[in-house]
């Protein structure tokens, strides 16, 4: 599963069914739960946004993959450049240089997010809910195939959040990831290749087979969606392990 190619097109289709209803009047300084049109936003050319804040994660960049729960804003590691990463202004990503602790972040707390999703840099637009989340190292099974990403901790507005189960790692698309949130894969379906920093979850890649080390506690939904009922903020710290 292409999670980028499955939430761009949820964030699509919900922006242009929400059009019709939203281009009669623009409403500034408001709450608002429905971002604008993606013909609608022309961030790169507005005073007080910068499109340079937008970042795009490339080839070994760590970055985190979020929606909310309607998978109407997201960050999947790309500029805004289509306005549909609308949490990619001040994105907090991490070149992967080695084993070691690292942190990702996103922010909805940014004049570039508050205008793609408002219209006006001092709106206001409540982020809510979790549809998908994950560490992801992109273009990973290329250029680091053994990497082991291991979630230590996330913070959600400054909070630590309890981590209900372990992270595992995997690749998919080109990419190595651990998902924090993704409600596609049962706890009883992990792919084959799952690993962790102790080794594979499965004997010769077969998901019938558990390995020693695979206690059940592994999982592709480590977080509790309460937890992200409202937020601004995402920190997630996690450590990789497994390269030379």
């Amino acid at each position: 599963m292409d999670i980028r190619k499955i939430t761009a097109a949820a964030a699509a289709l919900a922006m242009l069914c929400t059009a019709a209803s939203c281009s009669s009047e623009e409403k500034k300084s408001s709450t608002n739960n429905t971002p604008k049109a993606a013909s609608e936003t022309v961030s790169e050319s507005v005073e007080g946004v910068d499109a340079n804040d937008a970042v795009d994660a490339v080839s070994g960049d760590a970055y985190l993959a979020i929606a909310d729960e309607g998978f109407t804003v997201q960050y999947l590691g790309d500029k805004d450049d289509n306005k549909s990463n609308q949490l990619s202004y001040d994105a907090g990503i991490a070149h992967i240089k080695g084993n070691g602790d690292y942190i990702v972040s996103v922010t909805a707390d940014t004049n570039g997010f508050r205008y793609d999703t408002t219209g006006d840099i001092n709106g206001e637009f409540v982020v809510k809910g979790l549809g998908f989340a994950a560490v992801i190292i992109d273009d990973a099974e290329k250029t680091m195939p053994n990497a082991v990403i291991t979630v230590k901790g996330i913070k959600v507005d400054g909070k630590d959040i309890e981590l209900k189960k372990k992270s595992y790692t995997n690749t998919e698309s080109g990419s190595v990831r651990a998902n924090i949130f993704n409600e596609w894969v049962s706890d009883d379906g992990l792919p084959a290749d799952a690993k962790c920093a102790e080794g594979a979850l499965f004997k010769d890649g077969n998901n019938a087979s558990p390995s020693d080390i695979n206690d059940g506690g592994y999982s592709a939904q480590i977080v509790s969606r309460d937890d992200f009922s409202e937020w601004k903020n995402v920190e997630v710290n996690f450590s990789v392990s497994g390269l030379e």
